[in-house]
């Protein structure tokens, strides 16, 4: 993995977690992008040990492949998404 590879997911992780944030109306955002980038930067990690396609977004020679970048940024994004809404509602029921 890249360390552009990395920065897509953590990216896509943010905007996951604002979205999810929005979703279940936090009033926390900064929580929201914080535990949505890191949800989407260790989840990325993860899906990509799991499903080799996802390993890098450079295949063939160097070439850059789209769709690749998509599912990385999907992946993240998903993962960041559901970190923070386990965080919201982890939060919501222990802390008020």
């Amino acid at each position: 993995m890249s360390i552009t590879d990395i920065l897509i997911q953590v990216v896509a992780g943010a905007l996951g977690g604002k979205a999810a944030g929005k979703a279940t109306k936090s009033d926390n955002a900064l929580g929201d992008l914080i535990s949505g980038a890191l949800g989407g930067g260790i989840g990325g990690q993860i899906l990509a040990a799991i499903i080799p396609s996802l390993a890098s977004a450079a295949s063939g020679g160097g070439a850059f492949d789209l769709g690749v970048l998509l599912g990385q940024a999907a992946g993240g994004g998903v993962t960041g998404a559901v970190v923070t809404l386990a965080y919201n509602v982890l939060k919501k029921r222990f802390f008020g």
